[in-house]
């Protein structure tokens, strides 16, 4: 019996992957679904091929898979091939919020080499206090 979890939940868990944002705009999808809705532009811009060309087929599901979107896309509950909401109403929202600043990244560097510091300095007192202990552990063999 294999109880593996999907490729899509192994890395992080069910509760981040629903809070990810997706770098798309929620706009230009708006746009897309309202103008070319029945043609799934929207669907081939947030990089979903398959469902596009089905709505394509279906003439957007007869309007009603179409309607669906653009209610979903207003509300902003569309989410794009990798499973992320579209929140943000312009392209600038998107890639200004989605990334750590350079203050920020250079603060993570810093600190991730002050730990390897800390556990270098850690690593060298553990293996002098084991050097202590086998030459006290000798020293008692000898006297006996």
């Amino acid at each position: 019996m294999n109880t593996r979890l999907p490729a899509r939940y192994e890395d992080h868990d069910e509760e981040s992957a629903a809070n990810e944002i997706s770098p798309r705009s929620r706009g230009v999808a708006l746009t897309l679904g309202v103008l070319g809705g029945f043609l799934g532009l929207h669907r081939f811009y947030v990089g979903k091929p398959g469902t596009g060309v089905l709505q394509i087929v279906t003439l957007g599901g007869l309007g009603v898979w179409w309607l669906y979107d653009v209610v979903l896309i207003v509300s902003g509950e569309f989410r794009d091939n990798k499973d992320r909401a579209l929140r943000y109403w312009s392209v600038e929202q998107g890639s200004e919020g989605g990334g750590a600043s350079m203050g920020q990244v250079r603060q993570l560097t810093d600190d991730v080499e002050d730990l390897r510091r800390e556990l270098g300095e850690l690593a060298e007192r553990m293996d002098f206090a084991e050097r202590m202990l086998a030459k006290n552990k000798e020293r008692d063999r000898l006297t006996s």
